[in-house]
């Protein structure tokens, strides 16, 4: 054997070698999937082996595939000769792999990123696809918690620590929006706002903590009486704040005097003390002259006062002399 044959044995060797050793997958195959090449890589995480493998359907030995998905992809490779694609975040795995690193134990299955390779013959066509699978567990793990983290201190910002409603500041967010959608194509809308009557008594008299018992009790009737579509805010200490949207004016009263009236027949438990209290609330239906989402928050806030005034526990609707 001349020294070019020796040569070529030897970077053949080597070659296998490390397709077998390298810490990637490796799967190629024909045009009807069947296999020809399965590395180590595969046979570990998957626990079939090349000779179980090897000249078969690959969606008739290994389960779960997305075989209408990897089809379609695989098609495209072939029609045009060229790499494809496929990251964790558009699909977290092709090959549903245990994830066995104990660093990462928290994911159940490893993430994986994929490439699709066209494999040329020596006459120029292309009869192979090579499936190279990437574990991106460790990057994926830490993007999802860092973006979970985000999410989480978004949700902070904008939410009030002691009810979990949204914070001042947010809501008058979602209020500036809601008016400017209701400016720009119309519809019905009604703006509630309501405080506890007598608040600064209940805290003389029972605590500040018996106090934020009852914002919290206040707050749990406000849930159990609200829509998914309205949007709750704590304004500030003791007031709350609702938008109502597609409601009109009896709707709207028909939500305050539901909200007053279970408020009314609740009793707050705290420090075996029996603490009950009422509210009173004010109504303003979105009218198309206001100029301003603030302008709407002043009318529910004189029509709150008017209830005040009157005597509270009562709901009364804005009206324009």
């Amino acid at each position: 054997m001349g020294n070019s044959d020796q040569d070529f044995t030897r970077e053949f060797h080597w070659i296998m070698d490390m397709l077998q050793t390298i810490d990637v997958g490796l799967c190629v195959f024909d045009r009807e999937f069947k296999v020809k090449v399965w590395n180590s890589f595969m046979e570990n995480h998957s626990g079939i082996s090349p000779a179980d493998i090897k000249g078969q359907s690959l969606f008739a030995v290994y389960e779960n595939l997305p075989e209408e998905w990897l089809r379609q992809k695989t098609d495209t490779v072939f029609l045009l000769g060229t790499r494809a694609f496929t990251t964790w975040e558009q699909r977290p795995w092709v090959f549903k792999f245990k994830n066995y690193r104990p660093i990462t134990g928290v994911e159940e299955f490893m993430y994986q990123n994929v490439t699709f390779a066209p494999l040329t013959s020596i006459d120029g066509s292309i009869d192979h696809v090579c499936l190279i699978i990437y574990d991106v567990t460790d990057s994926a793990t830490h993007r999802k918690a860092l973006h979970q983290s985000h999410q989480d201190l978004e949700t902070l910002s904008r939410t009030d620590r002691l009810t979990g409603l949204n914070n001042r500041g947010y809501w008058e967010e979602c209020l500036s929006t809601e008016f400017q959608r209701l400016k720009r194509y119309g519809g019905l809308g009604s703006l509630v706002m309501f405080d506890i009557d007598h608040f600064k008594r209940v805290n003389d008299t029972y605590g500040h903590q018996a106090g934020d018992a009852a914002i919290q009790s206040v707050c749990d009737l406000l849930r159990e009486n609200s829509r998914e579509t309205d949007i709750s805010g704590r304004y500030g200490g003791e007031e709350f704040a609702v938008i109502l949207s597609e409601t009109d004016e009896a709707g709207a009263r028909l939500f305050c005097e539901r909200l007053r009236k279970a408020i009314e027949t609740n009793t707050v438990v705290h420090d075996d003390v029996k603490i009950k209290f009422t509210v009173s609330l004010g109504i303003s239906v979105f009218d198309k002259p206001l100029k301003t989402h603030a302008e709407w928050l002043v009318q529910a806030d004189r029509a709150l006062y008017l209830s005040k005034e009157n005597g509270r526990n009562q709901t009364t609707i804005y009206h324009t002399r």
